[in-house]
């Protein structure tokens, strides 16, 4: 009999042990934390896959240099990583943030991040109508609420609100697609520029905007980047459409980006202020991308304003990318890689000036910094 006890005893405490090393190795490839990313089809990374949209990039070549997936496409609106998928590895994180909308968005797979942002969204519900279906922020915070929940079923209350608030960032990319396929969208939006003036409309962004971001504070979201607008004037698809010249850009975009630029760091800075223990950190996407475009040559491209794969106009800008599009053939050499998307190549310089760049880019912290406070 003693001898037995001493067997279950042996077997028990073996088992315990075996407990304890697979949670330690779950412990430590969790050690970096996670990124829960929101926004536009800067980042998205593959939800529109799953809905009835005419915003989708799961078509070839899209993807055709993201080893991940072995070239395959994605649904990431690029030839490689977005920056989202940069900023997670240079983090340390050890695997990319799962689409939300994914079957295999499930169980442990959330606490190592997920990606809600969609092609085609924006801070506002009506932004993007023009593609049927997209998710637009509040939609994207909803469905944050929902894995929140999940990660107290998965750690406890406890370990859950730690987890979210101290091991966490909160990466969000929009307000370009509410400047470029709402306000300023040709024909559908002239109602909306004659009974609401630009200021009105930047106040009316901001205002949403700051409500969705107080909603993720309260779910106890804690690390924030915001990206401001980048030079939105500037892509090939205005360019073409306005017919300009090679080092021009569409100066009533740039003009509008700018004033809702400078409302956001102030408003940023507000927050700051009034929501104890968050720390939200502004992203200069606008002066990143605009030095990157001005200088392209100081980078290694060889253009900032023809898209490698695209067709239409003297830049490819007209017509999406898709297997139809004429495509360049030295991809890590043109900053955009479609007419509306930058390629992963211009995506690499962003996203490692967001990790430990300039306080002119990156702002009051890098993210190396915010991940570790």
């Amino acid at each position: 009999m003693a001898m037995t006890t001493y067997y279950v005893l042996a077997v028990l405490l073996l088992v315990i042990n075996l407990m304890a090393l697979s949670n330690c190795a779950i412990d430590d490839d969790l050690e970096f934390g996670a990124s829960y990313i929101f926004g536009d089809s800067l980042v998205d990374a593959g939800n529109n896959n799953y809905l009835r949209t005419l915003s989708k990039a799961d078509i070839v070549p899209n993807g055709i240099d993201f080893k991940a997936s072995g070239g395959n496409p994605t649904g990431r609106y690029t030839n490689g990583r977005t920056i989202g998928d940069i900023v997670g590895e240079e983090l340390g994180q050890t695997r990319y943030a799962t689409p939300y909308l994914a079957p295999n968005c499930t169980g442990r797979t959330i606490l190592y991040g997920v990606n809600y942002a969609s092609g085609g969204g924006g801070i506002m519900n009506g932004t993007g109508r023009i593609f049927v279906n997209r998710l637009s922020m509040d939609i994207q915070v909803d469905y944050f609420n929902i894995t929140r929940k999940e990660i107290d079923k998965l750690l406890g209350e406890s370990k859950a609100r730690d987890y979210i608030s101290k091991k966490s960032i909160f990466s969000i990319t929009v307000g370009s697609n509410d400047f470029l396929n709402n306000y300023l969208l040709p024909v559908l939006s002239i109602g909306t520029r004659i009974n609401e003036s630009p200021d009105a409309f930047i106040d009316d962004l901001l205002s949403h905007l700051k409500e969705q971001l107080t909603r993720l504070y309260k779910l106890d979201a804690r690390k924030f980047i915001i990206g401001n607008v980048g030079p939105i004037g500037c892509i090939p698809y205005q360019k073409t459409i306005n017919q300009l010249k090679e080092n021009e850009c569409v100066e009533l975009a740039n003009k509008l980006a700018l004033q809702y630029n400078a409302r956001l760091k102030d408003m940023l800075a507000e927050m700051n202020k009034n929501l104890e223990g968050a720390t939200f950190v502004h992203a200069n996407v606008y002066d990143l991308v605009m030095e990157v475009i001005t200088n392209y040559d100081k980078y290694g491209f060889v253009t900032a304003t023809k898209a490698c794969c695209g067709n239409g106009g003297q830049f490819a800008g007209i017509i999406p990318c898709g297997p139809t599009s004429s495509m360049c053939s030295d991809r890590d050499k043109h900053v955009f890689w479609d007419p509306y998307h930058p390629s992963e190549a211009a995506n690499i310089i962003i996203a490692k000036q967001l990790v430990e760049g300039d306080p002119k880019y990156i702002s009051p912290m890098n993210l190396k910094q915010l991940r570790d406070l």
